[in-house]
């Protein structure tokens, strides 16, 4: 167990959220939810002591961007000693709902992935729904791009209406267990003259386990 994330924990448990960093498991489970074959623009909510970081940069093209939200300065600052020397990975010690402003301060126009670890179940409802909105309209307006979460419950479906699809799969290799969630910002482009059987905003698969 990382000393800095038990630290942590301690100090601020809401905003931490897990007493334990997430599982290897996990951690291939939500990086396998990204097509890495080319460039891409990437997200990160709340990477904690960045075991899920590592996997994305080692897996990400060499063209990539990737913007890291922590807002708990102590591991904001562990992850800059981390990926410091990597000039595709960004650093910010700031809420995850400045992604617009801190995109635009780039002249990034939009994210290809947002991926977040932060627990939304305790979120006060206007800053959930602001997070989620903002989260959207960061997203390019293409099939591919989606925003990934791994949650402990699954009650954030009820909140992404707005978001084309979704797909949902259980990670039992992890402590807590967590549901992996991957919201789709546009339906796919049908395929031989017809669209997916999930591509509206009120049909979500996320509520059914895969």
């Amino acid at each position: 167990m990382s000393a800095i994330f038990l630290k942590r924990f301690i100090k601020h448990p809401f905003q931490v959220a897990s007493i334990v960093p997430s599982s290897k498991a996990l951690v291939r489970k939500v990086a396998a939810k990204m097509d890495f074959s080319g460039p891409r623009v990437i997200a990160e909510f709340g990477p904690g002591e960045g075991c899920h970081t590592r996997e994305i940069v080692r897996r990400m093209h060499a063209g990539s961007r990737l913007f890291l939200f922590e807002l708990d300065p102590e591991l904001a600052q562990h992850l800059r000693r981390q990926f410091g020397a990597d000039q595709r990975v960004t650093v910010l010690n700031v809420d995850a709902a400045e992604l617009p402003a801190e995109l635009a301060l780039r002249g990034v126009a939009h994210c290809d992935y947002v991926v977040s670890g932060i627990p939304f179940s305790i979120l006060e409802s206007r800053k959930k729904r602001q997070l989620l909105e903002q989260t959207y309209e960061s997203l390019a307006p293409h099939p591919r791009s989606a925003f990934i979460i791994y949650q402990v419950t699954n009650e954030l479906v009820n909140h992404c209406r707005h978001f084309a699809r979704a797909e949902s799969e259980y990670c039992l290799q992890n402590i807590p267990p967590m549901f992996v969630t991957k919201f789709y910002r546009v339906a796919q482009k049908p395929v031989n003259g017809h669209a997916h059987p999930h591509a509206n905003g009120h049909t979500h698969p996320a509520a059914t386990r895969r």
